[in-house]
């Protein structure tokens, strides 16, 4: 086993040949397109798509049961699939994505480690996927064309994220939007992966999906719009946020949520404001300024082709997004989540979506300053809104979370009959707690 000065695993150049790399699921269209951007650069990725209450179980046996929500499912998944017999545990790796920032989401590779020494698996390497650099490993690099081309995958993901939960409550055949997602998430893979990816395909293929999209059969009656902000990994991962998506579309409203486009603005955005703000990252701020830019100009050629198409309502530009924020809350406030949560509370609010759940590991310090501790403040600018912080945790009950999402889900309808006269919604069921 190769080791670091350190004296863990690391990822040599020979595993590369010989090692399948285990990702964690937390945006399962995304994190699959950027798996087979990785094979084309001779990785072996597979992507974990497991659930259920043993994944929360297995992480608390290795992680104490303070440790933030989503690093306890993260870590379950991971050994749970290593002890499942499928693998073999001296031909595997894991990857984690780290921002590198304050939050404990950066400790979660130590932690990690702790737990797979304490499963009897400390010979398994465990990889970080960083742009700040936190780890080296030499079977591992980022190149600039590897870079770009995962940029791709996430504009796809989002453009398909956005476009089922515009079509899903609306369907007439039911699982139509789901099916066609899925359709384009193989073949877009099969692209990335034969042909590799050029960004005049990647605006070919906007079209194409969009007119697809736009070709299915639909009903088009009057939903609750939902929009979804928080933590990242609870606000996207049905593992962590108990299928929260399914959820509200099964109880008739339409989800919306913000993209991980944004989030990486927000992070490339973040080290601008270190030289604006502190003076720190002098030496760097050219790269950013072209890597925010960069970033920027895909936003708005994504946006452009959903305007173009017409049907369909466009993610808001970032620009927009931090104007919004502006006299609300520091932009100096930039741990986990940071200023963005409250920025897309705002963001939903200027695109008439009123009805917000704020999705938040118990105990998560960014989130309850930035999620829970915001929702007054943001109330007051926008007295429409209708916010509900939902927690979760190893220790929460899914009866309790979806009892105060239908709650918030009867206001909104009590709202829209109030200003749109529509019929009046069924009674909510409310089902005892376990």
């Amino acid at each position: 086993m190769a080791e670091n000065e350190k004296g863990y695993a690391v990822f040599t150049k020979e595993m590369k040949a010989t090692h399948t790399i285990l990702v964690p699921n937390m945006l399962p269209m995304h994190f699959k397109l950027i798996g087979k951007v990785m094979e084309r650069e001779g990785y072996r990725m597979e992507l974990l798509e497991t659930s259920g209450p043993r994944i929360a179980e297995t992480g608390l046996k290795y992680v104490h049961n303070d440790t933030c929500y989503p690093a306890i499912l993260v870590i379950g998944q991971f050994i749970d699939a290593l002890q499942s017999g499928k693998y073999d545990v001296n031909k595997v790796a894991l990857i984690l994505f780290q921002t590198g920032g304050g939050c404990r989401a950066s400790n979660y590779i130590h932690l990690l480690r702790k737990a797979l020494e304490k499963a009897g698996l400390a010979q398994v390497p465990v990889i970080s996927l960083s742009l700040a650099g936190l780890e080296k490993h030499p079977g591992f690099q980022l190149t600039l064309p590897l870079l770009m081309k995962m940029m791709y995958a996430v504009l796809y993901g989002d453009l398909l994220m956005t476009l089922v939960n515009q079509c899903k409550p609306y369907e007439r055949r039911r699982g139509s939007a789901q099916a066609l997602a899925d359709r384009w998430t193989e073949r877009l893979a099969q692209e990335m992966t034969s042909r590799g990816a050029s960004y005049r395909r990647v605006k070919a293929n906007y079209r194409e999906i969009l007119e697809e999209f736009a070709a299915l059969p639909a009903e088009r009656t009057e939903r609750v719009k939902v929009g979804v902000v928080g933590e990242i990994f609870v606000k996207y991962s049905p593992l962590g946020n108990n299928h929260l998506e399914q959820f509200l579309v099964d109880e008739g409203a339409e989800v919306v949520v913000p993209g991980l486009l944004d989030f990486c603005l927000y992070c490339v955005y973040n080290n601008l404001l270190d030289y604006r703000l502190y003076g720190m990252q002098r030496h760097v701020q050219f790269l950013y300024k072209i890597a925010c830019k960069f970033l920027l100009d895909k936003e708005r050629d994504m946006i452009a082709a959903i305007e173009a198409q017409g049907r369909f309502t466009p993610p808001t530009l970032f620009t927009r997004t931090v104007e919004l924020v502006q006299g609300t809350i520091s932009m100096g406030v930039k741990m986990g989540e940071g200023w963005l949560l409250t920025a897309e509370m705002l963001e939903l609010a200027d695109k008439g979506v009123n009805n917000i759940v704020c999705t938040q590991p118990f105990g998560c310090l960014p989130n309850h300053i930035c999620g829970k501790g915001m929702m007054k403040p943001v109330k007051e600018k926008n007295p429409q809104i209708n916010i509900v912080a939902i927690d979760y945790d190893a220790g929460a009950t899914r009866v309790n979370q979806e009892n105060r999402l239908k709650l918030m889900l009867a206001n909104a309808r009590r709202g829209m009959e109030e200003t749109e006269r529509i019929p009046a919604a069924e009674p909510v069921k409310i089902r005892e707690a376990v």
